[in-house]
């Protein structure tokens, strides 16, 4: 894999067994680092919104899964490789960024995938883009404030960007947190990434007050909701509101945790590939 620095061709760690091109655009005052996966032209390409705090080396064994669909995604700005933007930015301006991120690469309509955090965006970027995203995957995520919450002792742990930074701690509390086949599936684990706490900072921030729960009956996209039973960030009933307020939308629960698109990237995959493939109504 390379990386492209304009004209110079840069190699850096995999990010995945399959293919995967990584470039940086200068967009709105900073520099984002964006990955495409190649895929088939006979397929809408499927846009990823991450985690909060997490890069693209996260996405890795989903890509792999999904073989033949071309991926898009970018580290958020202060997050991965991404710069610090020049202000803080709330979940509607990242879906305006996201709209001139595809109009720069020179994608016209798209799919869209957004996990935890990064549902939030999916969300955001489905209402306001009706006629780029074709088809709107929600993926261990939620309407916002109003979701059902977790237990306490769990979202303390998602105040700082420690378990990113910090393997050991990560190790042991991964259970705890994100429940499922995580405890034994240390590969899951090696896809964290070192993240900063100003980039982390400005994830929580973007989103703090943020509902989608008054205005998704306004997304007319068909949905596809992903819920793990075991989740202990986003318990599943939130995939039930989520499902009850959109209109188009169904559910898809799996026998894991929170990280299920990495911890059985096969199983996930399959799912969301044949939701993605089944032809326009």
């Amino acid at each position: 894999m390379t990386a492209v620095d304009g004209d110079v061709a840069v190699p850096v760690a995999p990010i995945s067994r399959r293919p995967v091109q990584i470039r940086e655009l200068r967009i709105w005052g900073t520099t984002l680092r964006v990955g495409v996966w190649p895929g088939s032209a006979r397929r809408a390409p499927l846009l990823l919104f991450n985690g909060i705090g997490a890069s693209l080396e996260l996405l890795g064994p989903f890509a792999d899964a999904l073989d033949d669909v071309e991926l898009i995604s970018y580290d958020m700005p202060g997050t991965g490789e991404s710069g610090l933007p020049p202000i803080p930015y709330r979940l509607w301006m990242l879906a305006l960024l996201t709209d001139q991120l595809l109009d720069e690469l020179g994608y016209d309509r798209v799919d869209t995938l957004g996990v935890s955090w990064g549902g939030g965006i999916a969300q955001q970027f489905a209402l306001q883009n009706p006629r780029r995203c074709r088809r709107l995957v929600l993926a261990a995520t939620c309407a916002g404030v109003t979701m059902i919450p977790p237990k306490l002792s769990v979202l303390t742990k998602f105040m700082t960007p420690r378990r990113f930074n910090d393997p050991d701690y990560l190790a042991s509390i991964a259970n705890e947190i994100y429940g499922g086949d995580v405890a034994s599936n240390a590969e899951a684990l090696g896809h964290f990434k070192r993240t900063r706490y100003a980039g982390y900072l400005l994830q929580q921030l973007a989103i703090a007050g943020w509902t989608s729960l008054p205005w998704l009956r306004l997304v007319r996209q068909p949905t596809l909701i992903l819920a793990g039973t075991d989740d202990r960030i986003v318990p599943p009933g939130n995939a039930d509101l989520l499902a009850w307020a959109i209109p188009d939308s169904r559910i898809h629960r799996f026998d894991d945790g929170h990280l299920f698109l990495i911890t059985d990237p096969a199983s996930s995959a399959a799912v969301i590939d044949e939701f993605l493939s089944t032809p326009d109504s």
